[in-house]
């Protein structure tokens, strides 16, 4: 274990007596016992907290009534995520880089990751290419902003992630984190469409960062509860799991007392909706710089040292064709020039669409 890994046989013994490793055992179970179960319920509650933030940005990304769900919090090691991934999976990573440093990625098949790239590109059957990539590397670093906001919060530190960068890889070649890490497994929800199953990994270190500034926030522990994942294995992603997840706690309560994780899910909401509304209300007299571009050209050095009163520029502009409108110099629309009095201004003819500003940004 000098390299932080476990053997074979070194998960095998520490399975012993758990009853094998599947989401319906221990939080612990695949010799990820460095991140306690304590921990993990605390991290998993910061997380609910910026399900409000996740659903509102994935919303405006997909341009229609859109829903995120965290189905629950697992904590795993390599092997044991390993086993519940289709053999081609999709990663986004976006690696924590300041303020605590450590392994952040999203993990989804094939059919997922179609079921959120397609309403961005604002096309139906897409294909898995460079562009679908970069559609979900902009819809993830989205996203996780509030996430990543929050964490920073909770922690009293200013935290900061990497750029995005995607790829599809066999599930041998995704970079996880050394040792144990925290598994949470959401439901991306497209009104009209079936659910995109996506796992987020967290480190230890941000894992333990977070939860020990926070616990004293969180609901008193019990035993360890079982698994939100959901009872019988069948892979990662299985939909079954969002139900399965309250009748494991009720059954574990009536064994050994009362199910904390029960009750703890609903006085969670009220919270959350409030949160949300008052950040929002924050943002909404904010300035923000907007300019419209006429058009633009280029010039030798000796023309523009050449130029006098009456010279004219030629723009790259055709007469009548719309123009750009930028806010924080980045393209959101298209427009026509208008007369108000004695006042330019524009009027708004066609509002870009998501997949052509993850093209402006990349």
């Amino acid at each position: 274990m000098s390299d932080g890994s476990l053997s074979q046989d070194e998960i095998d013994a520490l399975l012993q007596g758990t009853g094998g490793m599947d989401f319906g055992g221990d939080a612990d179970s695949g010799g990820a016992a460095e991140i306690s179960d304590s921990e993990r319920q605390a991290f998993l509650a910061v997380i609910k907290d910026t399900i409000g933030s996740q659903k509102s940005n994935f919303s405006m990304l997909v341009t229609r009534n859109a829903s995120v769900e965290v189905i629950g919090a697992e904590v795993l090691a390599r092997d044991g995520l390993l086993s519940r991934l289709s053999d081609q999976v999709v990663e986004i990573s976006l690696d924590f880089s300041d303020g605590v440093e450590g392994r952040h990625l999203y993990l989804m098949d094939g059919e997922s990751a179609i079921r959120v790239a397609a309403p961005m590109m604002g096309q139906e059957g897409i294909e898995l290419d460079d562009a679908a990539v970069n559609a979900l590397q902009e819809a993830f670093s989205q996203v996780s902003g509030p996430v990543v906001t929050t964490l920073g919060d909770k922690s009293g530190r200013t935290i900061m992630t990497d750029a995005p960068a995607g790829r599809v890889a066999g599930k041998q070649e995704v970079a996880l984190p050394d040792g144990s890490f925290v598994a949470v497994l959401y439901k991306f929800i497209v009104e009209g469409d079936e659910p995109a199953q996506i796992i987020e990994i967290y480190d230890a270190a941000i894992v333990k960062t977070v939860a020990g500034k926070s616990q004293t926030a969180t609901a008193p522990q019990s035993q360890p509860q079982p698994s939100p994942f959901g009872g019988e294995s069948s892979g990662f992603g299985a939909v079954s799991g969002t139900q399965a997840a309250p009748q494991g706690a009720a059954m574990h309560g009536a064994a050994g007392g009362p199910a904390v994780q029960s009750v703890q899910f609903p006085n969670l909401q009220p919270q959350v909706t409030h949160t949300e509304q008052g950040n929002i209300s924050l943002l909404m007299d904010v300035y923000m710089e907007m300019t419209v571009e006429l058009g633009r050209t280029k010039k030798l050095i000796k023309e523009i040292l050449g130029m006098g009163e009456g010279t004219i520029i030629e723009l790259d502009k055709l007469a009548g064709e719309p123009v750009d409108i930028l806010v924080n110099h980045k393209l959101i629309a298209k427009g026509e020039v208008v007369v108000i009095d004695e006042n330019f201004g524009v009027r708004v003819t066609e509002i870009v669409s998501p997949m052509e500003r993850v093209t402006n940004m990349t």
